[in-house]
């Protein structure tokens, strides 16, 4: 990572400054490499903005707070907000994104932004006539629940304060590009076993190329986080 950059990153507070060994050089340890890594694959990777970035390492890095509240502030500074008109449509997609929360019994802090997100997309569904994918929110909602529940089993298994909100933070982020390809994947496989498996083409797809094009650009959607040593 050129030096300038670094630097940028220590007067932007987004990464500790390193141990003067002289007036004009610093010495910077494993924890500035991990850390380095980290801010480059939620830039680079998950699309954040340098002052999201900011907002959550903060959080991280405060000692003071306790970790839920800080798990909280992690997962709600990478969520992603679709913010949809104001207007009828747009209410409605907040009842309705409500009603499904009591149905599911699921319990989310009030206001979470996750909610607003959601409801943004409803309604931007229905403005561009495709409500009709909004009747599949039931099924979408039960892959959703799945997926958390194993994402919340890989947290239990960090012990270090420092590990288990880095976890979060890169879970939330690349867990939705590893879970966007992934889906990509399927949706080749799924439509090759529909369409043109129907003209008994169906052995010619390459075995583990998730249809006949084998996915490439899916699979680097869920592998781009190579993230070069800092």
């Amino acid at each position: 990572m050129p030096v300038p950059t670094i630097k940028y990153y220590v007067r932007e507070r987004l990464l500790p400054a390193g141990e003067l060994t002289s007036p004009n050089q610093a010495e910077y340890g494993p924890g500035h490499e991990r850390r380095l890594r980290l801010i480059r694959v939620l830039l680079e990777v998950g699309g954040l903005s340098l002052a999201t970035i900011g907002e959550v390492l903060k959080a991280t890095d405060d000692p003071a707070q306790p970790v839920l509240k800080v798990l909280g502030a992690a997962a709600k500074g990478v969520t992603p907000l679709e913010e949809g008109e104001s207007g009828p449509e747009l209410e409605q997609a907040r009842e309705d994104v409500a009603e499904l929360l009591r149905r599911r019994d699921w319990r989310v802090s009030a206001g979470t932004t996750a909610a607003e997100s959601l409801a943004g997309v409803i309604s931007a569904l229905r403005r561009v006539g495709h409500g009709g994918l909004v009747d599949l929110i039931e099924e979408y909602a039960d892959a959703a629940e799945s997926v958390a529940r194993a994402d919340i089993g890989y947290v239990q298994r960090r012990v270090a304060r420092e590990d288990l909100v880095e976890s979060v933070v890169v879970g939330t982020v690349l867990g939705e590009a590893m879970f966007g390809a992934l889906r990509r994947l399927a949706h080749e496989d799924v439509s090759f076993r529909l369409y043109e498996g129907l003209g008994g083409g169906a052995g010619e797809a390459p075995a583990g190329g998730g249809g006949p094009a084998g996915a490439p650009d899916g699979v680097e959607g869920a592998g781009g986080a190579g993230a070069p040593g800092a």
